[in-house]
């Protein structure tokens, strides 16, 4: 082979590389087959509308006929010889059990990480959401074009650029899933209708570890206030929702994507909060000053917002911590650090806790 013949044939094989990095991963064959012993779905939660009037099959209308709606769809699978306490896994705003699932570039995601790691997982669509999208309300699910948004708000970078570092595939496939993860609300969210669900799903499973991620951050406080069979909390990024002790509400927090307030609820309730222990898991690229992007300046108020919550629920004799990525070296992560190209290094991260607080 000529020298120049062999340049060309390194040139191609690296580009070819190169090109491979760039597209979404193929399913990957695991190292060991994954034995289920048991799996399954269910409704939970939810509420009964009666119509007035009797039913006539001859003459449909709506009298006399009931609508079943507003519970929690839960999938489930249980490994062999499975840990003695499941995960249940719930999803952000504009999200699904999608969220635990494949990521976007077609690796496993936390419900099969888990699975492998012995924990039988329950993930579930919050009520009117997803598979449970049978709402008692009326809705209207918009068609407004909003992705470079969510590619903002998500911070995988601003749109059209990813951030340098960003532990995203860069494959144009692995952004078309990405966006097509997103899934509409079918009436409006409720918080304690969802909260009662989740609460209804502890009651038929029994001790579990909840694991939340944004939108569910708050409301998953809510469930644990309400259910003790809760035994820990796991939450990536919260975003709203934070509660404090009747006159111990932080002051507003301003910023470019809006006001972030606490929300004020009796001591004895918050207390129940000091009960479990709790770890919060904030991803890369949140600044530390003002800017004008609100899909970056959002999230400085919320993280400062969780260490304000943490402290109090400390302060008050709870277990509860802030984990900052960066902070502890891991960079590079955005909004889903449960599904970015280093999933398995967080996913580790929440075992070595699980494990410390003997959750394991």
């Amino acid at each position: 082979m000529t020298s120049n013949l062999r340049k060309t044939v390194l040139a191609l094989a690296g580009c070819m590389l190169f090109a491979a990095g760039l597209s979404v991963a193929a399913p990957q064959k695991p190292v060991t087959p994954l034995v289920i012993q048991e799996q399954g779905s269910f409704a939970v939660g939810g509420t009964v509308v009666q119509s007035p009037g009797s039913y006539d099959p001859l003459n449909l209308t709506s009298g006399g006929q009931t609508l079943h709606g507003d519970h929690a769809r839960v999938f489930y699978q249980v490994p062999v010889k499975a840990r003695k306490l499941p995960l249940v896994m719930w999803h952000g705003f504009g999200q699904s059990t999608k969220t635990w699932e494949s990521t976007a570039d077609g690796r496993e995601g936390y419900q099969n990480i888990f699975l492998r790691r012995g924990f039988a997982t329950y993930v579930l669509d919050q009520p009117r959401r997803g598979s449970a999208g049978r709402s008692s309300v009326a809705g209207t699910i918009s068609a407004t074009p909003d992705d470079q948004r969510w590619f903002d708000t998500f911070r995988v970078g601003i749109w059209p650029k990813y951030f340098p570092g960003v532990q995203f595939s860069r494959s144009p496939e692995a952004l078309d899933q990405y966006f097509r993860a997103m899934t509409p609300d079918t009436g409006s969210i409720d918080t304690n209708l969802t909260s009662n669900a989740v609460s209804a799903l502890f009651d038929k499973i029994g001790a579990g570890i909840l694991v939340t991620h944004s939108h569910s951050g708050g409301m998953g406080w809510l469930a644990a206030i309400k259910n003790p069979r809760i035994r820990a909390i796991v939450s990536y990024e919260p975003g709203s929702g934070f509660v404090f002790p009747e006159g111990e509400v932080p002051a507003a927090m301003p910023s470019a994507a809006g006001q972030l307030e606490g929300t004020s609820i009796p001591l004895a309730e918050f207390m129940k909060l000091t009960r479990i222990p709790i770890v919060i898991y904030y991803g890369d690229f949140i600044l530390k000053e003002p800017v004008a992007n609100p899909g970056q300046d959002g999230w400085r108020v919320r993280l400062a917002m969780a260490r304000q919550w943490a402290d109090a629920i400390n302060r008050h004799g709870g277990d509860a911590k802030v984990v900052h990525l960066p902070e502890i070296g891991i960079k590079g992560n955005t909004h889903f650090p449960f599904s970015d190209l280093n999933n398995v290094q967080i996913a580790d991260l929440m075992s070595q806790f699980l494990a410390e607080k003997h959750l394991d």
